[in-house]
């Protein structure tokens, strides 16, 4: 979790609409909106440079930021949705969600998995299952990532959400779940040979033979009624 919080300037925002977002966008701008414990939903625009060296230094599902909006007292948000454009980097629409210090909420944390299983070394494969687990906590507390060391996982052991040591937050998500796991080397089998099939083709292959070994003697025959 930062120590510092950081601050992000924004102007209300009054026009709407799809052409007035675009006109926002080419002019360096970007809308979004604010809402939040049962306030009316606000429109804002902000400075898109101001906000992509933000994002650059924060994890934005996680770090509360202190909105600061022209004309209004500060307010403490998190980024609840940032809209890109589908195949460039482009921001195209942000929502916050404004909290309270002293009010509980729920965030998504990542999980990462730190060290060099033995399981691995001796030729296991580590699968993580999850990702992300949800917490419920103040917005004071919301921790950067869960680590979990994996050094001592062997072939077949598993790390359960349970077994995470969560501290002052609590974990939503059910505690016999599966975070990783190091599963044993797949090994290809051969394939099975179908008995009956394989005994179908050895007697065609035999009629075929014998086919052929009476064309041959009818052959004979023929070259000798000739002579």
């Amino acid at each position: 979790m930062a120590n510092e919080q950081p601050i992000l300037t924004a102007r209300p925002r009054s026009v709407s609409g799809k052409g007035s977002a675009r006109q926002l966008r080419r002019s360096g701008q970007l809308p979004a909106v604010v809402y939040g414990r049962g306030d009316e939903t606000q429109s804002l625009t902000l400075d898109t440079h101001e906000l992509t060296r933000l994002l650059s230094r924060i994890r934005a599902a996680t770090t509360v930021i202190d909105l600061q909006v022209e004309g209004d007292d500060p307010r403490q948000v998190l980024i609840r949705e940032i809209q890109r454009h589908p195949y460039r980097s482009d921001l195209l629409h942000v929502d916050f969600f404004h909290i309270r210090a002293d009010e509980k909420i729920k965030v998504q944390i990542p999980v990462h998995l730190e060290g060099d299983s033995k399981g691995v070394d001796l030729g296991g494969i580590l699968q993580q299952i999850r990702y992300e687990l949800e917490v419920e906590c103040l917005p004071t507390e919301i921790p950067g990532a869960f680590k979990v060391d994996v050094t001592e996982l062997d072939i077949g052991d598993s790390i359960h959400i349970g077994e995470i040591d969560a501290g002052d937050v609590v974990i939503m998500d059910d505690a016999e779940l599966t975070i990783c796991t190091v599963v044993p080397p797949s090994v290809e089998e051969e394939p099975e040979v179908d008995e009956e099939l394989e005994e179908g083709e050895e007697g065609v292959e035999a009629a075929a033979d014998e086919a052929a070994a009476d064309g041959e003697t009818e052959s004979d025959a023929a070259d000798e009624g000739g002579e």
